[in-house]
């Protein structure tokens, strides 16, 4: 990897992105990048007309979004430029010009090197721009329109991102694609090995002929820029002069050891190091949200740490380090007045809002996390005896966890109130259920699916059927809401009670759950109730049909081991079991999510 060299020399430095982009982020993570996200507060209102080239323009506004950012953090401690989009006329005024044309992309970027010197502020930037040219092909209004209407052209520059839907409009690229995304990674580090590994004497020989980074045979001086070689570094190069003088098989062994180091160099373990750290980042997310900082923070004026950490009752350095890395992993925004939500956290992470996350995160840190504990357990028993650790048997352990007292029925429900709410819109379009008129969502808990059931399908009735605990509190989720009308709520044990009679039953999550003798069992008594054309809407997290590739149905099925007796399954399992059951004509949406749906017919015997 040819950065390695300059990545171990920066890691003695604080480098720090000047721009919020995700898509440069993740494009500089990538590549092995240490850094700190600082966006630039700098007003990108230059007066284009004043630039003689688009490039130009770029390479401007780069320099200055950095030099602000610097200045700030030393305080502290084809002719016509089009940018991002103000609105969807905007938009398609962009994207009708780019038809059938070819357009280029340019990028500017500036690195601006830090010093303090008797506490002032000194500077030095290296700049450079990137050109890439695209061509779209002939779109038609239709298309143009569908596209802008996804919403995914509104923040990027030009009005479409070519790494995602707007892929589709392209028909072909000349040059650095990466800079199209975002950020032009292969100039950016050959611009570093530039400022930190100029080229000495021996490397020019050795250099190969065509223009390309320097291999990493040439970067054994891995010492600071101002300072001189390492002793280990000094070492390696007399040996290979001392082989040198020897005659030409020296030299060639000289070769042969500096080829193979550059040969054996590993890259460095990125996504690895994010795996192994990612429990701690858990951790800190579902602490910020059991304080209730998120809550605290939602449409409020920024706040400083001191003043937080006294509404919730922690230490002032606790909560400025919770607060700090909240801000890394853009939870929250980080400025001179202090700490504030993002429009992430307001409409997902505080507890009150319509698809607020805070109930299964809750259900995440209170239950799964201390089960997981006992995960190598359940690995090496391949069951649930782990759970004797515990001194309890499966089955009092869930009781306790779920149902032992109101509140902690309530946690349960708001776990599965989160989740449902953030897909059953998915769920209730996935199939034109218009032919049904009447539902009975088996185990629905809080009726959330039922409402968007009734929401998409006037017609329909539909009735909540889940354990009677649950149906006395699912009162604390239901809104006032024209649909209303159309929601019934009936209290039974789906394994025992006679189930609700309907055209289409839905199963919502609740599978999964359960070992194959009770997955037949409730299979079996939907079947009876069931009329010949009603039908079956099963919602789960899918696994691919070779189990490699579904990550979070993967790590579900492993969560069934360790909480339940069930586990996940791919669309043929599915499939090979409706069919056992009497139901045919089995179709699968990939919602494209947290949750997929099947939809199946029953038939006569």
């Amino acid at each position: 990897m040819v950065l390695c060299p300059v990545i171990g020399k920066l890691l003695h430095k604080r480098v720090v992105l000047a721009s919020a982009s995700p898509r440069r982020q993740e494009i500089l993570s990538n590549a092995g990048l240490r850094f700190e996200v600082v966006p630039s507060k700098f007003k990108e209102k230059l007066d284009k007309a004043s630039f003689a080239t688009p490039y130009g323009y770029a390479m401007e506004t780069a320099k200055q979004k950095a030099l602000e950012v610097a200045n700030r953090m030393h305080q502290t401690v084809g002719g016509l430029i089009l940018e991002k989009p103000v609105d969807k006329q905007d938009a398609y005024r962009m994207l009708s010009r780019l038809s059938g044309r070819e357009h280029s992309v340019f990028t500017g970027v500036a690195i601006v090197h830090c010093s303090s010197k008797e506490h002032q502020l000194d500077t030095r930037v290296s700049e450079f721009y990137e050109e890439t040219k695209v061509k779209f092909s002939e779109l038609s209004e239709e298309l143009l329109w569908e596209y802008i209407h996804s919403g995914e052209p509104m923040d990027k520059a030009g009005g479409y991102g070519i790494q995602a839907l707007g892929g589709m409009l392209v028909e072909s690229v000349h040059g650095d694609f990466l800079n199209v995304v975002g950020f032009p990674l292969n100039h950016f580090c050959k611009q570093l090995v530039k400022l930190y590994y100029p080229p000495r004497p021996e490397d020019l020989r050795r250099r190969v002929k065509h223009n390309s980074i320097p291999a990493v045979d040439t970067f054994e001086d891995l010492s600071d820029v101002e300072g001189s070689g390492s002793e280990p570094a000094q070492r390696d190069t007399g040996s290979c002069d001392e082989k040198a003088q020897a005659g030409e098989a020296g030299q060639a062994a000289a070769e042969a050891e500096c080829h193979r180091t550059q040969e054996t160099l590993p890259p460095f373990p990125t996504r690895l190091l994010e795996l192994i750290d990612g429990f701690m980042l858990s951790k800190a997310l579902f602490t910020a949200c059991k304080l209730k900082v998120f809550d605290l923070l939602k449409d409020e004026a920024p706040q400083k740490a001191a003043d937080i950490a006294s509404k919730v009752d922690t230490s002032v350095c606790g909560m400025e380090r919770l607060l700090n890395i909240c801000a890394a992993m853009g939870l929250l925004e980080k400025t001179e007045q202090g700490y504030s939500n993002t429009e992430t956290a307001n409409l997902y992470l505080a507890s009150d809002g319509e698809y607020s996350l805070h109930g299964i995160i809750m259900h995440k840190n209170d239950l799964t996390w201390n089960l997981f504990t006992y995960l190598e357990f359940a690995i090496r028993e391949g069951t649930h005896q782990h759970h004797r650790l515990l001194g309890k048997k499966v089955e009092d352990l869930f009781q306790d966890a779920y149902y032992q007292s109101p509140e902690t029925r309530l946690r349960f429900m708001r776990a599965m109130h989160s989740m449902v709410k953030l897909t059953a819109c998915q769920v209730a379009t996935a199939f034109d259920l218009s032919r049904f008129s009447s539902a009975c969502d088996v185990g629905g808990c809080t009726g959330a699916l039922a409402r968007e059931l009734a929401r998409e399908y006037p017609r329909m009735q539909v009735t909540v059927f889940d354990l009677p605990d649950i149906i006395e509190l699912a009162a604390h989720f239901q809104p006032a809401r024209p649909q209303a009308a159309q929601i019934h709520f009936a209290a039974g044990d789906f394994f025992r009670d006679p189930l609700p009679s309907a055209e289409l039953y839905v199963l919502c999550r609740i599978l999964h759950d359960w070992p194959d003798d009770k997955v037949h069992k409730l299979l079996s008594r939907v079947a009876e109730s069931c009329k010949p054309g009603a039908g079956l809407l099963l919602v789960e997290m899918l696994l691919d049909e070779e189990k490699r590739v579904a990550q979070r149905a993967l790590m579900q099925s492993l969560d069934m081991l360790v909480q339940t007796e069930g586990r996940e399954r791919s669309p043929g399992e599915y499939q090979c079991l409706l069919e056992l059951h009497g139901f045919h004509q089995v179709q699968v949406v990939h919602l494209g999510g947290v949750l997929d749906a099947i939809l199946a017919t029953k038939v006569a015997p």
